[in-house]
Formats: C-alpha cells, structure tokens, sequence
C-alpha cells in the first residue's frame, strides 16, 4: 500500500508515545517528530512511566479494548524478551494468589480479569496453570501461575528512543497548553497533518481535549537488590482496600520492585514512609526468599518511587478527533496497563493515522 507523505507529531514520551512514535516511524514517509515536556531520563510525578514496574500482567475484562491491546502485545513483548536482550525485557516465572475475602475491594476490583482460574488469557501466555489447593498457603482461597515478563523501563525507554531515531523519529521538549498547538511544532517546521495525542494524565488538562474521566491512581514503590526468585501478586491486603502486595524483578540488573497501592485521586508526590514500612514488611512475608528468611530489616533499598498512573473512567481512549481544524489521535488512559497494552495501543493508533490521512488523501 502507497503512503501519503505526511509530518506527524506525537505528543507525549511516556511508553505509549513512544512505542506509538517507533510503529508510525517504520511507515515509508511518515516524517514523525516526539515533542514531550518530559522524556526518558526525568523522573517525575506528572511522567508515570519510569515510575512502571513493568510487567504483563492482563487484567482487561473479557471483550474489552483493554483486553485486545493486551492480547495484541504480548506476542510483541514475548519476542523482544526471546531475541532482543537490548530491549531489558525478561522472563518470569509468576505467581499470582487470590483471597475470595477481597472482591470488592478496590485493589481486588482492579485486578479481578488477573484472578481467575479460567482467564480470557490462559491461552495466551506459556505455561498457564492452576496451582493445587493444598498447595495454598493459609487465608489463600485459589492460585494461577504461569511464564510472564518484567521490563527494566530504565533501559526500555531509551531503547525505544534510540529505534525511534534510527527510523527518523525527532525529538524537542515542548510544554503544550492547547493540543492543536502541537501541529506548528513538527522539526520540519512545517505543519502536521496529524497530532496523537499521549499525554496520558495530562490529557485532563490539556486544551481542546480537557478530559474529565481521567485520575491519577498514585502508586508507591520500593526498589531493592534483594532477587525474589519469582514474581507475584496477592489480591489484596489486611491494611486496607487500596493496599496491593507484588512483587517482579526488573532485567538487566534493573532491581526488584516491591509495591504498591491504588489510591484514586491523590496527587501526593513524597514517598509515605509508614506505607514504605507496610510494603517492605508484606512483600517479605509474601516472599521470605527476599531476604532469606531474615525479615524486612534484611531489604537493601536503592529508593523509593511514587508513579500516578493516569486512570480513565472508561479506559483507555484511542480515537480520532478533528481538534481546533486538526486532526488528532487520541491514545491515552491506560492506567497501569501501558507496558502491556502498549503495542496494540500503538497498533491501533496507527490504524486511525491512515484512516485520517487516506481520507485526506482522498479530498485531493
């Protein structure tokens, strides 16, 4: 298929602009230019990706877009984990434990699909099993296991970056008020014929989409040198509906992450020392092999981490917008699924590209 010439501009250098950027890049000229406010190397509260642990985990509902851009990025991820060891994605072999006595809850709810002993997924991911029942430990009601990933995002991103360059991709830092605005801001100096808008929690404010559905749901991490052996995940926890225990290693020596929470709507930046405390101890207790069986004073902490995964009522948005007399792509709201969904995400927005510019196209 021929391809229009066409400048685009991608907004937003999270995981989902990026791997949006790399897809749209290795179009025969599609002339892409990434314009971010923050890109990989910064750690800050407003860019969530660094923040990630990253893994698949899929938690979309049956039938959901969620879960199509789930299952269209697993093949992906499982390639690069195979055969590109620059790309710090990895194999692990996972765990993931259920308490019939958190549904409802709102860690429990959000990984609902991630409990199932039949999921949508058990085919999708290698080794998919359900564990005997006396095999349990206590107050544990089910539990699956099965081959996943865990991605360093610490190297994943650059990574990204650099695909990105060497397909033609630009880079320039920009802090946008209005997404129309991007347009003018393509390194060509000419104007975009399209903008995809990736700003993920910044799609709330930003002008012309001013989102209302998003939120941040804040997560706290602690990064330490201790290897779990395995990555796991219980349904919930005894302190408190919007405290979660998992547990992954990051490749290429990229530490273990010990989490979490999802509290809905806060903004708070600082690491909760009290809850640090709480995640230590819990992710100890759920995998003594961290520490040998020495408790969590016997942790070797690299830092502390807060993320606000930018959460959508609704999930994720990807469609296509005609935006101050620009077109737009939306692709943002993927909460805590960027990493997992990213590639169909990507896929998808590339999709909706074409169609703008082959009706476009077809005006002329």
């Amino acid at each position: 298929m021929a391809h229009a010439d066409a400048n685009i501009v991608v907004l937003g250098a999270g995981v989902v602009g990026l791997t949006t950027a790399l897809l749209l890049s290795k179009i025969p000229n599609y002339r892409v230019t990434v314009v971010a406010k923050h890109m990989p190397g910064d750690y800050d509260i407003e860019y969530a990706s660094p923040w990630a642990g990253a893994n698949f985990l899929p938690v979309g509902a049956p039938g959901s877009l969620l879960a199509k851009l789930e299952e269209r990025t697993w093949p992906e991820l499982q390639r690069l984990a195979s055969s590109v060891p620059e790309a710090a994605i990895h194999f692990q072999n996972t765990v993931v434990q259920n308490r019939s006595k958190d549904v409802g809850s709102a860690v429990g709810t959000w990984f609902a699909e991630l409990l199932r002993t039949d999921p949508w997924w058990q085919s999708l991911v290698p080794d998919f099993r359900v564990l005997p029942k006396q095999t349990l430990p206590q107050g544990i009601d089910s539990a699956t296991a099965f081959t996943s990933v865990c991605i360093n995002t610490a190297v994943y991103l650059p990574w990204l970056v650099g695909q990105c360059l060497a397909h033609g991709t630009l880079f320039r830092r920009g802090d946008v008020a209005h997404v129309a605005d991007a347009a003018a801001l393509h390194a060509s100096g000419r104007p975009a014929a399209v903008v995809v808008n990736c700003t993920g929690l910044g799609a709330l404010k930003l002008g012309g989409v001013a989102d209302k559905a998003m939120f941040p749901g804040r997560g706290q991490i602690v990064i330490v040198r201790n290897d779990p052996g395995v990555m796991t995940s219980t349904s919930g926890t005894d302190d408190g509906p919007d405290e979660a225990v998992y547990i992954m290693q990051r490749a290429a020596g990229g530490g273990t992450i010990l989490g979490g929470c999802l509290q809905k709507g806060s903004w708070e930046s600082q690491p909760d020392p009290n809850l640090a405390n709480r995640i230590m101890k819990r992710a100890v207790e759920l995998c003594p092999a961290l520490t040998d069986g020495q408790g969590p004073e016997k942790l070797s902490v690299i830092r502390h981490g807060v993320g606000l995964r930018p959460m959508r009522e609704g999930g994720p948005r990807v469609e296509k917008e005609r935006i101050g007399g620009v077109w737009t792509v939306h692709n943002y709201g993927h909460g805590g699924y960027g990493y997992q969904s990213s590639y169909g995400t990507a896929d998808e927005a590339l999709r909706l590209v074409q169609e703008v510019l082959g009706a476009a196209k077809a005006k002329l």
